[in-house]
């Protein structure tokens, strides 16, 4: 049942534009250890901008 409702989050979330905030943290940390990653709420803001803001806006670091 919690899969289920992980799944269903996930899919919710990628319906507005949301990704996954800890697949992007895992996925930097596995690329750079050192790496700088931004925190929730930038993340948060930059996937919107990413989805609602435009051609001008860089592709996401994920």
């Amino acid at each position: 049942m919690v899969e289920l409702w992980r799944a269903v989050v996930h899919t919710a979330r990628l319906m507005v534009g949301q990704r996954d905030y800890d697949v992007y943290v895992s996925s930097r940390r596995r690329f750079d250890p050192e790496a700088q990653v931004m925190s929730r709420e930038a993340f948060f803001r930059y996937c919107q901008e990413q989805r609602y803001g435009g051609k001008s806006v860089k592709k996401c670091p994920c």
